[in-house]
């Protein structure tokens, strides 16, 4: 994944903590900059974003995990009841034909 990099921004990865700490430099008296408040709303719905997105990560791989691990216990129970002395192999039977077709 790239990162952004500029001399303004913060370094590292963002993170929520990081995103709701940070605070911007105002401007003097007279001069054009951004309100405040419009500011810290946006850095506050930022960290709520992040937050909100590195729940959902974590959701995803630890659903990943358990699907995972549900497939190797189902991998093994094959492979030992392939091995096992004296157990027949199950024969696939083809269908019979429909007889509404004629």
């Amino acid at each position: 994944m790239a990162v952004y990099r500029s001399r303004h921004t913060l370094t590292g990865p963002l993170t929520p903590e990081r995103v709701a700490a940070l605070d911007l430099p105002r401007t003097r008296l007279g001069r054009r900059g951004y309100q405040p408040d419009v500011v810290n709303e946006l850095l506050h719905r930022l960290a709520h974003e992040l937050h909100e997105q590195g729940r959902q990560l974590d959701l995803a791989e630890a659903e990943n995990h358990r699907i995972k691990k549900a497939l190797r216990t189902w991998q093994t129970q094959q492979t030992r009841n392939r091995h096992e002395p004296g157990r027949e192999r199950p024969t696939l039977v083809a269908a019979e034909p429909d007889i509404l077709d004629a």
